[in-house]
């Protein structure tokens, strides 16, 4: 682990204070995260970002000279199902977008408690099957996400594959939330070590989002799905953040599946570390892996 990583790692705790806690309003979170989205790094010169409809949701498209027009990444931002919207992880969209040389959408899908399960995952399966129509052949597109996003695009893919469409042609899931039955024993062991997740409260986010659905219904939690049939799919996750089990397990299902599935552990990595490429190394070394990783299935 680099000495970024570490000092990274070390601040993060106060950092994400102020994030879900018991009691707090989910108003003022996200008054936080648009702050933060505010004040997140814009992209480097010559990169497009456009506002466009996918198939009636919201959405970012994001292009580098090197993104190819006929290679297509359609991203599905973390949050816990209760926060997040584009503009907030163009610091990893640009950089996913320019290592896979393909376009990349980010959708603005409605989020909980407004819009509880299973507003995300119709947000996601419209825009990829209008992406599909529209724009790229299925062969030529990808679905990526983070942490709940991660866990989005697993279930997103078990639907298309129930409803009888062409599936992508790869899936990249980074700390993938999984399983909202939250049964993982990591959840207990690295409670208090993983600086990102606020375990307390995903409980909270679980049942605001589920809003009385089954926990282990397949299309909100991934993990208790069929996989058989799914493209191939690389899953990161750190090996003492909260959700590894969500990943670790997530992975081992896929494999059992009968899925060509690459599951990459990274010693002391934090929760959705690639998003931290511009200050840490081992960002920027996830993000060149999960470019090729792309490249080669695109």
């Amino acid at each position: 682990m680099s000495l970024r990583a570490e000092i990274v790692r070390f601040c993060l705790p106060w950092f994400m204070r102020q994030r879900l806690q018991p009691g707090v309003r989910i108003e003022d979170v996200r008054r936080l995260v648009a702050l933060y989205g505010r004040l997140a790094p814009s992209p480097p010169r010559g990169t497009e970002l456009t506002q466009i409809d996918a198939g009636g949701v919201e959405a970012e498209l994001v292009a580098t000279p090197r993104s190819r027009p006929d290679r297509y990444i359609l991203y599905l931002h973390g949050g816990s199902y209760l926060v997040g919207f584009p503009a907030l992880f163009r610091d990893l969209t640009w950089r996913i977008a320019d290592a896979a040389g393909a376009r990349l959408i980010c959708i603005d899908y409605r989020l909980a408690p407004e819009h509880p399960f299973p507003a995300a995952i119709e947000d996601a399966t419209a825009a990829y099957r209008w992406l599909a129509s529209e724009r790229a052949e299925p062969r030529r597109v990808a679905l990526v996400g983070d942490s709940a996003g991660g866990g989005l695009a697993l279930a997103t893919m078990m639907r298309l594959r129930d409803e009888g469409s062409h599936l992508p042609a790869a899936a990249v899931a980074l700390s993938p939330w999984t399983d909202l039955a939250l049964t993982g024993r990591s959840l207990a062991d690295y409670r208090s070590s993983d600086p990102m997740v606020p375990v307390d409260t995903m409980p909270e986010a679980a049942r605001l989002y589920l809003a009385g659905a089954d926990p282990r219904t397949p299309y909100a939690s991934p993990l208790y799905g069929d996989p058989r049939g799914l493209p191939p799919t690389l899953i990161f996750v750190g090996d003492d953040e909260a959700l590894r089990d969500d990943a670790v397990r997530m992975a081992e299902r896929l494999r059992e599946g009968g899925v060509d599935v690459e599951l990459e552990v990274w010693p002391r990595m934090f929760h959705v570390w690639p998003a931290f490429a511009r200050i840490v190394p081992e960002g920027r070394a996830a993000i060149t892996r999960i470019g090729a990783f792309l490249r080669e299935r695109l």
